[in-house]
């Protein structure tokens, strides 16, 4: 296969990187959907699409991804997203303490609804809803968002992609829950998670 070729919208486009997987084959969207952040051709462009393929007159621009790790099996189809990581309290649960950790180091305790993992693709995603900064496909960085944090001057974090980042989770409630990208799992209360960059693109 020399490219995948995604029609639809960003979501779309994020379920097709996972059927891609490790497998180095490039990632084309054309956009059918309402955001195009990922899929940002238009149908209109399709023939000058095709051209450009079958001319090979294209870039191929190689993307970071983030891996999940766990105690407890996460993510059977893939344990790595294009976009973010988000660590969640459930439904009308109370807020979370969330315990983060850089390469084992103690970095911030947050409390929140959650903690977002953005990639520099996913920059422009979930963390800038939540007023993470934007940042270049190039940075080699990942963002740590807080999300609704109950301390108004906790801002988001920006770290190199090479370090690894842990968490531990109290909570009132019985679990919580982690996301990649649009894929969701329910987690009990207790258990570590860490990201980390993944080894492919």
């Amino acid at each position: 296969i020399d490219c995948v070729i995604s029609l639809g919208g960003d979501g779309t486009m994020l379920d097709a990187a996972i059927l891609i997987s490790d497998k180095n084959i490039p990632l084309l969207g054309i956009n059918f959907g309402r955001l195009g952040f990922l899929a940002t051709l238009s149908k209109e462009e399709i023939k000058q699409i095709v051209e450009a393929l079958t001319s090979s007159s294209f870039h191929i621009d190689q993307r970071t991804l983030v891996h999940v790790d766990a105690e407890v099996p996460m993510f059977a189809d893939g344990p790595f997203a294009l976009n973010e990581f988000v660590l969640h309290k459930r439904d009308f649960s109370s807020m979370i303490k969330i315990h983060t950790y850089l390469n084992g180091e103690f970095l911030n305790t947050y409390w929140a609804d959650g903690v977002i993992v953005a990639t520099p693709t996913g920059s422009t995603g979930y963390n800038l809803s939540c007023n993470g900064p934007i940042v270049f496909p190039e940075s080699q960085s990942l963002v740590i968002t807080p999300i609704a944090p109950h301390n108004l001057n906790v801002r988001s974090i920006i770290v190199p992609d090479n370090n690894i980042i842990s968490f531990e989770v109290e909570g009132r409630a019985d679990n919580y829950m982690c996301a990649m990208d649009a894929r969701r799992e329910i987690v009990p209360m207790g258990v570590q998670v860490a990201i980390r960059k993944e080894n492919f693109t």
